[in-house]
């Protein structure tokens, strides 16, 4: 279903809001809010019957209801001077007022949104230990594996990613995938006051339980190494074997070398100033560090990815956070086993970090890979034997082991 009103255009199936035809960023929940309030402007909606769908019924001030409607104004071009989609009804509520066309989703657009993957894609969501809501998806058969969820990620957008895309059709050949987007960014709740370490741990938790996983292979890539680290040796009973790509022990922020550190607030300072803005440094460090040997259509999905997936002041908190990551009280209790990869030229994360992992892990093995990249490119020889290894060594799960 599509429902368009002026240059608006809203999609419920691919949670896309169009103006003029490009896709608008905006949190999940006031797409949410957006989406109610069209799908019942027949009538007005009170306060009540909003917080109940919006914020399933938890106690929410009037001033975060109202900053929510102010963000859904300015999603769709209103303001609460002229409101002319969304009215406020004094003493009673809100009302999407307006014309507005409801109708199928075109064919074309449907074939581009929903390949095949995308059509086996499940999405869901859960709650966290605190409240936060977690979206995570389920794609592919085999063996489980469960991929921690890393800064900057969108379950639906990865489906049309000439980065990422690729990446998720290979693991869904032989595995069954469960990944879900982190807190504060993609399809999970963008408004969360605790960005602590664990509660990303915590996260793994409710996806592993709402998704009914009972022992699985647990794959951390980036930023989702630390958080796979703690989890395992948290419940080495659910964890089969570990996979760790591109990972690190100790956040930059935490680590010994001062050029890491100084790297880490360089970083911070290029976010604040220049997220989601077609020409700012910050594009151009961004996917320098991260696929160097990227085309331009895929260092131009790694863009829109950026302004999709998070708002920038989520992108600094969640940066802020993942680099003060530590697991180094936890990395020589994993008690599973471990394989570590890591990209020789990495530039987001030394290969010696790699090493470390490697070497702190009891047991672990450790494979380097030929590449610049900190995100491996199917275009690169280095892709066959990252994935040849993670087959290798997960193989069927427990009956191989």
């Amino acid at each position: 279903m599509r429902y368009r009103f002026g240059q608006c255009e809203l999609v419920p199936e691919t949670r896309e809001l169009l103006v003029a035809g490009a896709a608008e960023p905006v949190e999940p929940q006031v797409f949410d809010l957006i989406h109610f309030l069209v799908r019942e402007r027949a009538r007005v909606i009170t306060t009540d019957e909003l917080i109940a769908a919006i914020w399933g019924g938890r106690i929410v001030s009037d001033s975060a209801i109202a900053a929510r409607i102010s963000a859904a104004r300015a999603a769709i071009s209103d303001d609460g001077e002229r409101q002319t989609w969304i009215k406020t009804i004094r003493g009673r509520g809100f009302r999407f007022v307006g014309a507005v066309d409801e109708g199928p989703q075109p064919k074309a657009a449907t074939d581009r949104a929903e390949p095949d993957q995308l059509a086996r894609q499940r999405i869901a969501f859960c709650r966290s230990r605190d409240g936060t809501r977690i979206a995570y998806a389920v794609s592919g058969s085999g063996y489980p594996v469960l991929k921690v969820g890393h800064w900057l990620t969108h379950l639906e957008h990865y489906t049309r990613s000439p980065v990422w895309r690729p990446f998720y059709d290979r693991l869904n050949q032989s595995f069954l995938l469960v990944r879900y987007d982190q807190r504060g960014n993609g399809l999970s709740d963008w408004d969360v006051a605790d960005f602590s370490f664990d509660r990303f741990v915590e996260d793994i938790e409710a996806v592993v339980e709402a998704a009914g996983l009972e022992r699985f292979a647990l794959l951390g890539m980036s930023q989702g190494a630390p958080i796979a680290i703690a989890y395992a040796a948290r419940y080495p009973e659910r964890v089969s074997h570990l996979v760790l790509y591109g990972g690190y022990e100790k956040g930059r922020l935490l680590r010994g070398s001062a050029s890491e550190r100084e790297q880490g607030e360089a970083i911070l300072t290029l976010i604040r100033h220049g997220w989601g803005k077609p020409g700012s440094p910050f594009i151009n460090a961004f996917t320098s560090m991260f696929i160097p040997d990227g085309t331009k259509e895929q260092i131009d999905a790694l863009v829109d990815l950026q302004r999709l997936t998070t708002s920038p002041e989520n992108a600094a908190l969640l940066r802020a956070a993942v680099d003060r990551f530590d697991a180094s009280a936890e990395v020589g209790k994993v008690a599973v086993p471990a394989l570590v990869l890591h990209s020789r030229d990495d530039g987001v994360q030394p290969l010696e970090q790699g090493r470390q992992l490697a070497a702190n892990i009891p047991g672990a093995e450790f494979v380097m890979l030929e590449s610049r990249d900190h995100i491996i490119l199917s275009q690169e020889p280095a892709w066959p034997v990252l994935f040849g290894e993670i087959e290798r060594f997960i193989g069927g799960g427990d009956a191989k082991r």
